[in-house]
């Protein structure tokens, strides 16, 4: 398998899966009208085959371990049932934190979920595989933490200025409410995956099963997990939306499900990308904890898209665009600070 020889490759990686796990979603503005539950069944196929693709290209080339094929087929059953268990953590996180933005928003879905899937995901993957500076690595991730808050705030300055139905006030704080419980336990999860999915993934000082195959046996756990989970959900939205009816599924254009599979297929690059950096053969290893840190600034790679390309805080008012600026300058700082952590 291939593995990266260098720090600057394997922040190369941990940086690609920043971008990929902040990008996927755009994949579902290309589908509009297409509710999420039907979109869903397209992603998680992608993200499947990818790991696949992965797993045969990359992974049976070098010479850094064991090709692919005999990675899974010898990989210990602890491994691998740590891999599914993390995949399904990470599921019913992804679906429970899109629920909470439908219900509540970006503005309260994103950092209240994200933020704390950060603290958690940093934490616990360090007590599980201690690496890097903690000093640099904590601190690095509460900067970070800041820029969430701060985007969350320039949402809220954007919204203040749109106009309001007084009707629907109590109707909105009811649903902000909902969304905030629904954020919090995505919140939870999303943290929880990452140690979950990687407990058996090898190091150079602790040879074990290969990122490779650990995401296509997490791939198993996404795939088993959204048969029961999304069927729930399209019989009981959590959106307050009515029931999704199948049928949709069959009657959207080819388009919008190929634009699924590659919000699928873009995930699992950043996936994939996060576990072979995490394990890269380094002097001093990188490790989980600052692996997972960089790749949760997804959050900030979505807002720059919601900012550059889809262009939400056009008509904003300054004290918004105030807060972003000051958001980018945190993120960049905190980025920093835990892509520096593994060095010292």
């Amino acid at each position: 398998m291939i593995l990266p020889a260098t720090y600057q490759a394997a922040l190369f990686l941990m940086i690609l899966s920043m971008v990929c796990w902040g990008s996927w979603a755009n994949a579902l503005k290309l589908c509009p009208g297409f509710r999420f539950q039907l979109f869903y069944w397209d992603y998680s196929l992608g993200l499947a085959a990818a790991t696949i693709v992965w797993g045969l290209t990359a992974g049976n080339l070098g010479h850094s371990g064991p090709a692919f094929l005999p990675d899974l087929m010898n990989a210990p059953l602890g491994s691998i049932l740590f891999a599914i268990g993390g995949g399904v953590v990470f599921n019913i996180a992804n679906l429970l934190l899109v629920a909470a933005i439908d219900v509540a928003g970006l503005a309260v879905a994103f950092p209240v979920g994200i933020g704390l899937a950060l603290v958690v995901g940093a934490v616990s993957s360090y007590l599980f595989s201690p690496a890097a500076n903690p000093v640099l690595l904590f601190g690095g991730v509460a900067m970070v933490v800041v820029a969430i808050v701060l985007d969350a705030a320039a949402y809220r300055k954007r919204e203040a200025g749109a106009p309001k139905d007084r009707s629907s006030s109590v109707g909105r704080k009811a649903a902000s409410t909902r969304g905030i419980v629904l954020s919090l336990v995505a919140g939870v999860l999303m943290g929880g995956w990452y140690p979950i999915a990687t407990h058996g993934l090898g190091n150079a000082a602790h040879p074990g099963t290969g990122p490779y195959a650990i995401a296509f046996y997490f791939a198993i756990g996404v795939l088993l997990s959204t048969i029961p989970a999304n069927l729930l959900l399209m019989a009981k939205p959590l959106d307050g939306k009515p029931p999704v009816d199948g049928s949709g599924y069959w009657r959207a254009p080819l388009g919008w499900h190929l634009a699924g599979v590659l919000g699928g297929a873009v995930w699992c690059i950043g996936g994939v990308a996060n576990f072979v950096a995490s394990v890269a053969h380094l002097a001093k290893p990188i490790g989980p904890a600052v692996s997972y840190s960089i790749g949760q600034g997804a959050t900030m790679i979505s807002a720059c898209w919601g900012v550059f390309v889809w262009r939400e805080f056009a008509g904003a008012p300054r004290s918004a665009k105030i807060l972003l600026f000051f958001m980018f300058v945190f993120f960049l700082l905190g980025l920093g600070a835990i892509a520096l952590a593994p060095l010292h």
